[in-house]
Protein backbone atom coordinates (compact mmCIF):
# COMPACT_ATOMS: atom_id res chain seq x y z
CA UNK A 1 0.00 0.00 0.00
CA UNK A 2 1.57 3.62 -1.18
CA UNK A 3 1.48 6.49 1.44
CA UNK A 4 0.42 9.60 1.36
CA UNK A 5 2.24 12.69 3.37
CA UNK A 6 -0.54 14.58 4.86
CA UNK A 7 -0.77 17.24 7.85
CA UNK A 8 -3.38 17.84 11.04
CA UNK A 9 -3.57 19.40 13.75
CA UNK A 10 -4.38 16.75 17.11
CA UNK A 11 -5.24 17.80 20.38
CA UNK A 12 -1.58 17.48 22.43
CA UNK A 13 -3.57 14.69 24.43
CA UNK A 14 -3.80 12.72 21.64
CA UNK A 15 -0.26 12.77 20.05
CA UNK A 16 1.19 11.75 23.70
CA UNK A 17 -1.07 8.65 23.47
CA UNK A 18 -0.19 8.42 20.42
CA UNK A 19 3.93 8.16 20.64
CA UNK A 20 2.78 6.69 23.97
CA UNK A 21 1.69 3.53 22.14
CA UNK A 22 4.18 4.01 19.76
CA UNK A 23 6.57 3.80 22.95
CA UNK A 24 5.07 0.48 24.21
CA UNK A 25 5.31 -1.32 20.34
CA UNK A 26 1.30 -0.90 19.80
CA UNK A 27 2.81 1.10 16.63
CA UNK A 28 5.53 0.96 14.66
CA UNK A 29 5.14 4.90 14.24
CA UNK A 30 2.90 7.76 14.98
CA UNK A 31 2.10 7.47 11.09
CA UNK A 32 1.04 3.96 11.41
CA UNK A 33 -0.88 4.20 14.82
CA UNK A 34 -2.86 6.88 13.61
CA UNK A 35 -3.48 4.79 10.20
CA UNK A 36 -4.62 1.94 11.96
CA UNK A 37 -7.25 4.24 14.06
CA UNK A 38 -8.61 5.38 10.64
CA UNK A 39 -8.62 2.12 9.46
CA UNK A 40 -10.70 1.01 12.42
CA UNK A 41 -12.90 3.95 12.08
CA UNK A 42 -13.36 3.06 8.16
CA UNK A 43 -14.13 -0.39 9.20
CA UNK A 44 -16.67 0.19 11.32
CA UNK A 45 -18.93 2.24 9.56
CA UNK A 46 -18.77 -0.39 7.31
CA UNK A 47 -19.99 -2.79 9.01
CA UNK A 48 -22.90 -0.16 10.54
CA UNK A 49 -23.57 0.60 6.88
CA UNK A 50 -24.05 -3.40 6.28
CA UNK A 51 -26.21 -3.82 9.53
CA UNK A 52 -28.41 -1.12 8.72
CA UNK A 53 -28.91 -2.68 5.10
CA UNK A 54 -29.46 -6.00 6.71
CA UNK A 55 -32.26 -4.42 9.26
CA UNK A 56 -33.99 -2.31 7.14
CA UNK A 57 -32.45 0.80 8.35
CA UNK A 58 -31.56 2.44 11.31
CA UNK A 59 -32.69 0.89 14.57
CA UNK A 60 -34.31 3.71 16.38
CA UNK A 61 -33.26 5.12 19.32
CA UNK A 62 -35.17 3.69 22.34
CA UNK A 63 -33.76 0.00 20.52
CA UNK A 64 -30.46 1.48 20.76
CA UNK A 65 -30.09 2.65 24.44
CA UNK A 66 -31.62 -0.53 25.18
CA UNK A 67 -28.54 -2.29 23.84
CA UNK A 68 -26.66 0.94 25.10
CA UNK A 69 -27.98 0.37 28.83
CA UNK A 70 -27.22 -3.47 29.11
CA UNK A 71 -23.71 -2.38 28.19
CA UNK A 72 -23.14 0.34 30.43
CA UNK A 73 -22.88 2.76 27.73
CA UNK A 74 -24.15 6.35 27.47
CA UNK A 75 -27.62 6.77 26.57
CA UNK A 76 -27.95 8.34 23.50
CA UNK A 77 -30.66 11.54 23.66
CA UNK A 78 -34.18 10.27 22.55
CA UNK A 79 -35.26 14.22 20.93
Amino acid sequence: MSAERITVSLPAEVVAAARTAVEAGAAESVSAYVAQALSARQSKARALAQLEDALGGRPPVEALNAARAQLGLPLLPTA
